[in-house]
């Protein structure tokens, strides 16, 4: 069976619901928020946190995702911003939709105390290792949720810098989520600060390889300037043009000027490093969210691609087999291979 596997070079992803063949993913976006909560807003009493409500908005918006032709999506909020896993998994069953869940932090200004001076003599903060050892357990023993010890494992290890510049905390945080990603074989995804390249440099470092890393937010307005995009395909990691639907006023190119981009990409050569997303949060508590829908992507940007040159086969690479090809989880136990070829089977 582990033969036949291997053969079909299936490979399989962590989702809330457990290992999926990498096949079966379908049209995937890689970088949305489902829940986001400021910390602490869900204790507000002017904040409403009814999960019933949440849970129809959120069924709302992926039902119409899976309408148009979606089939995955990957909740990259990473730890403490209202993921709920427990939620996920309902959705999932619910309208079909596989969603990947993922662990990490950051920025810096989003970390509690216990994470920048745990009680040492002096206190310190946190080193790469500490945050690797966390990240690690949510991939392998599954996410904490209050109460109920874990549930089901993350399939992403996540980090943000600040863009204002990486700082020395998050620079520990992105060498700890490189090493988490390594140990388990999970891609790791971040939005690099103010250099894109120091920043995929920083998790080289730590002997991942390009072909796991995502470096996220290449389609801000500096980054483009920068034609930093470029310069991070080329050494082999993978970039996420992540806020398709964002204009110029809120920093990031313009639709039109993304899918000009894509084009450009894919006629120098590296049309296969490049991922494409909304950056859409479902429900937001505690902060404005932009008014974007799951389906954004597929109604709207795809034909502004087509319109640039961008062929049906090479839309086809980036929403299907690119994010299916950096999700895929290496280093899969035995264990697991018979889960995947169980999955395949019925």
């Amino acid at each position: 069976m582990l033969d036949n596997l291997e053969t079909k070079n299936s490979g399989a992803v962590r989702t809330v619901l457990g290992l999926v063949p990498t096949q079966q993913l379908g049209i995937v976006l890689i970088h949305e928020s489902l829940l986001s909560v400021v910390p602490g807003a869900q204790f507000a009493p002017e904040i409403e946190m009814d999960r019933s409500k949440i849970f129809e908005e959120l069924k709302r918006k992926l039902t119409e995702f899976r309408r148009v032709g979606g089939k995955t999506i990957v909740d990259r909020s990473g730890m403490f911003h209202g993921r709920d896993v427990k939620l996920y998994e309902t959705l999932s069953k619910t309208t079909g939709v596989h969603i990947v869940a993922s662990t990490g932090l950051g920025p810096e200004p989003m970390l509690s105390g216990y994470f920048l001076t745990p009680q040492k003599n002096p206190p310190t903060p946190w080193s790469a290792e500490q945050f690797a050892d966390l990240f690690v357990k949510e991939v392998t023993e599954g996410i904490v949720v209050p109460r109920i010890e874990r549930s089901g494992l993350a399939g992403l290890v996540t980090s943000i810098a600040s863009q204002s510049g990486i700082s020395e905390k998050e620079t520990s945080l992105f060498r700890g989520s490189a090493q988490a990603a390594r140990a388990t074989g999970v891609p790791v995804s971040v939005q690099y600060g103010t250099d894109a390249v120091n920043d995929l440099e920083i998790l080289l470092g730590e002997g991942i390889e390009p072909n796991r890393v995502i470096i996220g937010g290449l389609d801000r307005l500096d980054a483009a300037k920068r034609k930093e995009a470029f310069a991070v395909a080329r050494r082999g990691a993978y970039i996420a043009l992540d806020h398709v639907g964002w204009t110029t006023h809120e920093g990031y190119v313009s639709d039109v000027d993304r899918a000009q981009l894509v084009a450009v990409l894919f006629a120098e050569g590296l049309g296969d490093r490049v991922l494409i997303s909304t950056n859409a949060v479902g429900v937001a508590k505690g902060h404005e969210a932009k008014d974007l829908g799951f389906d954004y992507l597929l109604t709207k940007f795809v034909p502004i691609l087509r319109k640039a040159g961008v062929t049906d086969e090479q839309v086809r690479v980036l929403l299907e087999e690119n994010p299916q090809r950096v999700l895929t989880a290496q280093l899969l136990a035995a264990a697991e291979k018979e889960s995947v070829v169980a999955a395949e089977q019925n």
